[in-house]
């Protein structure tokens, strides 16, 4: 119990980092809702957007996790580094909160069915996951970076990175499925801006408190 309870804020930093990291990547929610929408398909897009998020997921956190043995200027730069994309990402969404728009699914935000199989269901979710540059940078490059704050505990931290790519493809998927157009509004989309932002400035506090 005593185990569990050390690492459960180690945990739930990363869940928090990861789910205002995603929040925050455009083109892959967008098509996750469009799907969703569209009825085709979402369980299979949420289930291969959160597995591709896992992957790279532990591909920073366990390669990043060997330079643990580098110099405290070093680890330091990498932390600092995180630190200035996360202050910089967390204006982009209050900028965003600030002149809100509303989410183009297509040209006139009119969602258009056309069939997909489900292998280009999957190419496709993987495109938005693993072609998007911001993916790669915000999941393996910054979550890898901060785990380095965690040192033993990069691990847990990955873990709990890894839940709340789930939890947030989970949760998008059913609200796409049941509210539907809705979700495309300037309040859901001001509150969800607002929430990134002050989710990111938080943990980029947080990381600057571990250079001290």
């Amino acid at each position: 119990m005593s185990l569990a309870f050390a690492t459960f804020p180690t945990f739930t930093a990363g869940m928090v980092l990861s789910i205002s990291l995603i929040m925050a990547i455009g083109p892959q929610n967008a098509h996750v809702l469009r799907m969703g929408l569209q009825r085709q398909h979402l369980g299979l897009t949420v289930l291969t957007c959160a597995l591709a998020d896992v992957v790279l997921i532990g591909l920073g956190v366990m390669g990043l996790a060997q330079l643990g043995g580098l110099s405290d200027k070093l680890l330091g730069a990498l932390i600092g580094a995180g630190v200035l994309f996360l202050g910089v990402y967390g204006w982009q969404a209050f900028q965003r909160f600030l002149r809100p728009r509303v989410l183009q699914l297509d040209d006139t935000t009119t969602v258009v069915a056309e069939p997909v199989s489900r292998r280009q269901a999957v190419l496709s979710a993987l495109a938005f996951s693993w072609l998007n540059p911001h993916a790669w940078l915000d999941t393996a490059v910054l979550i890898g970076t901060a785990s380095l704050a965690y040192g033993q505990g990069s691990r847990v931290f990955g873990m709990g990175a890894a839940a709340g790519s789930v939890v947030w493809f989970l949760a998008l998927g059913v609200a796409a499925f049941w509210l539907g157009r809705r979700l495309n509004s300037l309040q859901v989309w001001r509150a969800l801006d607002g929430l990134v932002a002050l989710m990111m400035w938080g943990t980029a506090i947080w990381l600057l408190t571990s250079l001290v």
